[in-house]
């Protein structure tokens, strides 16, 4: 039998691997809290989200850059 060629990952294919969580530190607890992103929702997002440990809001900020996404966060 004759070995099928195996499938490639494309860069794009990628780029929405890497970029689909990114983790912010939250600015009461200083826990670190891993969230899923989107970059379909735009190139800079702001919202509130309570923290899962101390329960204190937090506005978060994601930036998607062309290396990367950036995200950081601080209190509401």
């Amino acid at each position: 039998m004759a070995a099928q060629p195996q499938a490639t990952v494309t860069e794009r294919e990628i780029e929405e691997e890497v970029n689909d969580e990114a983790s912010y530190v939250c600015d009461a607890c200083g826990e670190e809290i891993v969230i899923p992103v989107d970059p379909s929702a735009g190139s800079h997002q702001d919202f509130v989200e309570d923290c899962p440990v101390c329960c204190r809001p937090n506005v978060i900020h994601v930036d998607f850059l062309d290396d990367g996404v950036r995200v950081w966060s601080e209190s509401e």
